[in-house]
């Protein structure tokens, strides 16, 4: 478990292929390791997938916060502090339209709409779509809107570790201005 030392990262989770089994291990695990104090929100759907297979308990195990995927009710206080930096990974197709788009259908697209353009916020996002996706009409101009607005994008591949999006949250980027 993390001890709560280290800079926060507000990790964010959609559901996608793989995530039942490679989040704790390429993602959430290596960024623990490498002194991140994980703040986990993920999607419904993710919060259920996760659960299924006991991947849920792991990633719990990782944080000393709370994995949250649903709101919290007026007056409750604010379960994780406000991260600088933001991980979105895996991010589904849908939800990085939704992302671009400025949809906030759920808390994880909820937490991410609203550090997007906030000073010194800096989000990455590792998106995993079919090759199909790009020929989509709308695809290239989700991204291209992201981008504008100062997402580092990754493509995140099913024959390749996922944890190689961890090195664009290196410090060096971090501090660019």
């Amino acid at each position: 478990m993390s001890t709560g030392r280290g800079r926060v990262l507000g990790l964010v989770v959609s559901s996608c292929g793989g995530v039942e089994t490679r989040l704790c291990a390429e993602l959430a695990a290596p960024a623990a390791r490498r002194g991140w104090r994980l703040a986990v929100t993920l999607t419904p759907t993710a919060a259920r997938w996760l659960a299924t297979n006991g991947e849920l308990d792991r990633l719990r195990a990782l944080t000393d916060l709370e994995v949250r995927s649903t709101s919290r009710l007026p007056g409750e206080p604010r379960p994780h502090p406000a991260p600088e930096v933001f991980l979105f990974a895996p991010a589904s197709a849908g939800s990085i339209a939704k992302f671009a788009l400025g949809l906030a259908d759920n808390q994880a697209l909820t937490v991410l709409g609203d550090a997007l353009g906030e000073p010194g916020v800096r989000i990455v996002a590792g998106y995993q779509v079919r090759d199909s996706r790009s020929a989509h009409p709308a695809w290239q101009g989700h991204l291209d809107a992201l981008t504008s607005a100062g997402v580092l994008l990754r493509r995140l591949r099913l024959d390749q570790p996922w944890t190689g999006v961890l090195d664009l949250l290196a410090e060096d980027w971090l501090t660019d201005d």
